[in-house]
């Protein structure tokens, strides 16, 4: 097998040990992490060396002089209900105030809002005062039995990251790092001049890994010092009174603590995002990219490569955003928490190669005694596997204390045989892509700016509300199809591209991902009921296209011969409940999970295919509208049965049920890649048991037993190697 394609994280006087590991696991690159350094003796291997770099942290010399260059955050306080007229809230109960602090150094009259949270309106200014000492507002002619909030900026004055990593590890009385943000006069300045000072001091750095630029997501704790609020795409954090200026100079009227604040819901990713946000978004990226691309020119007049951390303060730096290739990044490298990650990074496009961190991370909360960190390394690896045989990242990579996992044999060499089967991959692959028997769309509000990000809350998890549709694009990281993401705008302003075979709507109602009020503009509406006629395919999962709109729910009810009971037509009998037999989209599956599945879905009439239908409603149907097609799922959670099932769908959909065995396992807990440019197959095993399978491709049908995890290479027209 090669060598290399592998990074190790490194720390201070533990360099034989080191250089053990690297060779055991065949590591052509080593790294510092947060909490640890390289010596010198490391950074004189010859191992490629890179160096994490914190442009907005880890300074708090120059930071404590300029405390008002923080970063800031719109915060609510708690909703206070009004007993009396004279009404007290303090506002800052609810936070870590090692954390947060108010801003009173930009004037709270203009930049915060009292709101009247029972009937919607904003106290006036003149109604409501403010104690400094004590963090409280007080308003003085509160309506009785109203609930109120108090909207403020906050400084934030430990950084998030750093912070959590400081409780996580039991860091002590180390130093709080202060964070700095990039767009004040005095932060922009220094960071500017540190970069080249760092830069001419480390020549023997190879590798500038930014971890990463300047805007933290939003990550706030409450006063037990736990996690409160974490949005991985959270803008609330790169907020200022200079930034708000901005704004108003760019786009001529003003942005106001509410639209930040949005109701206690903080524009999350779930959030149908407004006008305002999104054209605030793009200023920051904007500023973002150009500063970025200022960075990363001194890093490559130095004759380093400069390298983004896909996470901590990535916000602006969307890889997939209209400003990214202006950052002139050379890599990209991220967290790998399951193959959707892994294809969120591997997907980047105008980097020269891109980089998976995957876990578990070398902390004590999982390399403690007693427990086997082996097992979800290999559980992390095998799932990121299929996503890796669809669209591989360059490298690979572990984070945190080597001599912490060091003390776990099964675990290094766990690794070990990861690392190798890693570099198999791209020996056999020789640079190719594996074949695709068609083209998905995923269509949302956020298209291509969040693409492979879509249901998530925080990187890599996801709540109960979503992982019903998460499952979904799991299940696609790994499947023999390509995939896009666009946004209704998408469609709105250009239609629909001609080579999109099937078009997935999916998520809750009212959610940015099912499209909410969206839904009303009935040009949408229109443009989708054609392209399926004219042939296309289309997948609902939960409650697509759904808003309460002139009788219906679902929008595309007529196409997807489904619609959603909400209890207004009760009254109304619905006599289709007849399941179908057999159909291409159920066969071999022998059972169903729909996870948090949508109630009171119920058929049309006798046109839908009725596949599922259990507790007197509708879980999966098919529908023949026109010369198209369209399924209906009440929900797609993770598995590898509902992978199986996701993609018989899509084949279905598309009109192309024999192109579905051209790479086509028939056992679920297997899969089959095609790489017809070097004339390779790969099946893979992905349960901890045998499998036998019988697989086909180019017509050909080939029995195979694989042991627990292991992966087969052959070629396409000899047979196995």
């Amino acid at each position: 097998m090669s060598y290399g394609r592998v990074t190790i994280p490194g720390e201070e006087n533990y360099y034989n040990e080191t250089m053990a590991v690297a060779r055991r696991w065949k590591a052509d690159a080593i790294r510092d992490c947060d909490g640890t350094k390289l010596d010198d003796e490391l950074k004189q291997s010859e191992l490629k060396i890179y160096n994490a770099y914190f442009p907005t942290r880890a300074q708090n010399q120059f930071i404590r002089e300029h405390m008002e260059e923080c970063p800031q955050i719109y915060l609510m306080s708690k909703r206070t209900l009004a007993t009396r007229s004279k009404l007290t809230i303090a506002f800052m109960d609810e936070y870590y105030q090692k954390q947060l602090v108010p801003n009173y150094h930009d004037d709270p009259a203009k930049y915060w809002e009292v709101i009247d949270r029972t009937d919607g309106t904003v106290v006036p200014k003149e109604n409501w005062s403010l104690d400094q000492e004590e963090n409280c507002v007080t308003i003085s002619d509160a309506a009785l039995f109203h609930e109120y909030t108090v909207s403020f900026l906050a400084y934030i004055i430990w950084d998030p990251v750093e912070m959590y990593n400081h409780l996580t590890n039991d860091w002590g009385d180390k130093e709080h790092e202060i964070p700095f943000d990039a767009l004040q006069p005095h932060s922009h300045e220094f960071i500017l001049k540190t970069m080249k000072e760092w830069l001419q001091d480390n020549p023997e750095i190879d590798v500038v890994r930014f971890t990463t630029f300047f805007y933290q997501f939003t990550l706030v704790f409450n006063q037990y010092g736990k996690e409160k609020f974490v949005d991985w795409f959270g803008y609330g954090a790169s907020v200022s009174p200079r930034m708000l200026k901005r704004f108003e100079k760019k786009y001529g009227y003003a942005m106001r603590a509410e639209d930040f604040v949005d109701e206690g819901y903080y524009n999350s990713a779930f959030r149908v995002p407004s006008a305002s946000l999104k054209k605030y978004m793009d200023l920051v990226q904007d500023f973002v990219t150009g500063m970025v691309r200022e960075l990363t020119d001194l890093v490559h007049e130095s004759g380093k490569e400069a390298m983004m951390f896909l996470g901590d303060q990535w916000i602006g730096t969307e890889p997939y955003g209209k400003y990214a290739q202006r950052m002139n990044l050379d890599a990209v490298v991220g967290s790998v928490g399951d193959g959707t990650t892994l294809r969120m990074i591997s997907d980047i496009p105008n980097v020269k190669y891109t980089e998976g961190r995957f876990l578990p991370y070398f902390f004590p909360d999982t390399f403690y005694e007693g427990n086997d960190p082996s097992i979800e390394a290999r559980a992390n690896w095998v799932q990121a596997r299929r996503a890796i045989l669809r669209s591989p990242i360059e490298r690979m990579g572990y984070g945190g204390y080597l001599s912490l996992a060091d003390k776990f044999p099964k675990f290094v060499d766990t690794v070990a045989e990861i690392t190798e089967e890693f570099r198999g991959i791209h020996d056999n692959m020789q640079g190719t892509r594996a074949y695709c028997g068609l083209k998905v769309a995923i269509l949302n509000h956020w298209g291509k700016l969040r693409t492979w990000q879509a249901f998530t809350v925080a990187h890599a998890l996801y709540c109960k509300e979503a992982y019903s549709y998460y499952g979904i694009l799991e299940s696609l990281s790994g499947m023999n199809v390509e995939v896009e993401f666009i946004s209704f705008d998408d469609v709105l302003e250009n239609g629909i591209d001609e080579s999109i075979d099937v078009i997935i709507n999916a998520g809750a109602a009212g959610t940015a991902f099912s499209g909410g009020d969206i839904w009303s503009q009935t040009r949408l509406s229109e443009i989708l009921t054609a392209w399926v006629m004219n042939g296309g395919g289309l997948i609902g999962v939960g409650e697509p296209s759904a808003v309460d709109f002139q009788g219906r729910f679902f929008q595309l009810a007529s196409i997807l011969g489904v619609d959603e009971e909400r209890g207004f037509s009760l009254s109304t009998d619905k006599y289709f409940k007849t399941m179908s037999d057999r159909h291409f989209i159920t066969d071999g599956i022998e059972y169903f999970d729909f996870g948090e599945t949508v109630n009171s879905v119920y058929a049309l009439d006798e046109a839908t295919e009725i596949l599922e239908y259990s507790n007197d409603e509708v879980h999966l149907a098919a529908r023949a509208v026109g010369a198209g097609r369209t399924v209906y799922i009440a929900g797609l959670p993770f598995s590898f049965s509902n992978a199986r099932l996701l993609m018989r769908s899509l084949y279905f959909a598309a009109h192309k049920e024999e192109e579905m065995l051209n790479g086509y396992s028939e056992n679920i807990n297997c899969e089959a890649s095609l790489y017809p440019d070097v004339s390779k197959y790969c099946i893979v095993n992905n349960s901890d048991e045998q499998q036998e399978t019988k697989v086909h491709f180019g017509g050909q049908v080939i029995n195979l037993t694989l042991q627990p995890y292991e992966s087969i290479w052959g070629d396409m027209n000899v047979g196995i190697n």
